[in-house]
């Protein structure tokens, strides 16, 4: 399984890091992650409100699930955006 980790905190590094305990788990990118997610995951320099990037990026990787860290892009309605691309 491929994995999209949204967020550049704590959080995700933390989230990175238990995510990548699975088997299942083949690889882990971080939108646009941190020095710590860096060394665990490959990172991605999108900023979290460029949703239609994230969306290409997710689609070009064929990520097979995205998790959303930080609560700004929640507001803004990323789950919405994701859920209308039928992203997951």
């Amino acid at each position: 399984m491929i994995i999209g980790v949204i967020g550049s905190g704590g959080r995700e590094h933390a989230i990175c890091a238990k995510i990548l305990q699975s088997k299942k788990v083949k690889k882990v990118y971080c939108f646009p992650g941190n020095a710590g997610t860096n060394s665990i995951a490959t990172n991605v320099e999108i900023n979290l409100d460029e949703f239609d990037k994230i969306k290409d990026f997710v689609i070009n990787k064929k990520i097979n699930f995205l998790i959303v860290g930080p609560e700004k892009p929640l507001v803004d309605g990323i789950v919405d955006y994701f859920q209308k691309h039928n992203i997951k």
